[in-house]
């Protein structure tokens, strides 16, 4: 699939901070991407992307994200059966998307759980289904600064989450959670580092492939959740709640951050990049 060349003009005028020929230029772009860039700029929303929660939830809900979650939650639930661990922080479990089936389907379920999800909206339906030890309505950054130093958990996991942290401050966080745990898993995508132009290519493609694999939440999907993640990535002063990096970098980020024992598992080749298990000591 090769991305329409107005699209490419949109986002570019995007990266320029011409909000409006952006508008313009993805409103006359044919395809699916095009129009639904131009009614998210038109309609000037700067909400953040879990603000509420209801775009969020149809995304992962449909389309590729279906066979994600379940080669996802099945890795997680081997983890937990190989490792045995008496103790679990899920860090990002958002609405247990993740969590609860691989809880469901393991032999041995951690007894106790500790759940960290800055998005209250999204914490609630997790905590109605799990009998959680200590709950953190809050970012990861704000938990370590309050955490004893004696907690530990056997096993702390993210899913699709450690990407929302600056990269700086992912190091940093990595690094002051370390001594906590006994076992890292991260799900996360392998995404390419590309030159500023191929970027915008990659981008267009994806997010076209993307919007392709929702029906009747289409827009709900691109206006809650996909627009503003991609608008986050590239318009000057929007918020930013992406900042994800290739395989490799994620390896040196956990040896920076003085974790050992990295093994890496493929799980699902994603529409935007493949996804990946990360275990570290």
């Amino acid at each position: 699939m090769n991305p329409e060349r107005g699209v490419l003009q949109a986002l570019q005028a995007m990266t320029e901070g011409d909000t409006e020929s952006a508008r313009e230029l993805a409103a006359a772009a044919p395809g699916l991407l095009g129009p639904a860039l131009a009614k998210f700029l038109g309609n000037g929303s700067a909400e953040g992307v879990y603000a509420t929660p209801e775009g969020f939830e149809a995304f992962i809900e449909g389309g590729g994200n279906i066979p994600l979650y379940q080669a996802t939650s099945a890795a997680l639930a081997e983890l937990y059966d190989e490792h045995r661990p008496a103790s679990l922080l899920d860090i990002g479990c958002g609405n247990g998307r993740a969590l609860l089936p691989a809880l469901r389907s393991a032999e041995h379920a951690p007894p106790q759980i500790d759940l960290l999800e800055p998005s209250e909206a999204l914490l609630a339906g997790v905590q109605q289904a799990v009998a959680a030890r200590r709950v953190w309505p809050c970012s990861l950054q704000t938990m370590l600064e309050a955490v004893e130093p004696e907690t530990h958990w056997d096993l702390a996991q993210s899913t699709f989450a450690l990407h929302n942290l600056p990269h700086q401050e992912r190091t940093q966080a990595l690094t002051r959670l370390r001594p906590h745990v006994g076992r890292l898993a991260v799900v996360e995508f392998d995404v390419p580092a590309l030159a500023p132009a191929e970027n915008l290519a990659f981008l267009a493609e994806t997010y076209e492939r993307g919007l392709a694999e929702y029906d009747t939440d289409r827009d709900l999907v691109a206006q809650g959740f996909l627009m503003p993640v991609l608008v986050g990535q590239l318009r000057p002063g929007a918020p930013r709640v992406t900042f994800e990096q290739t395989k490799g970098r994620w390896q040196a980020q956990l040896l920076e951050a003085g974790f050992g024992e990295i093994e890496f598992r493929p799980l699902y080749p994603y529409w935007s990049s493949p996804a990946f298990l990360v275990t570290a000591r």
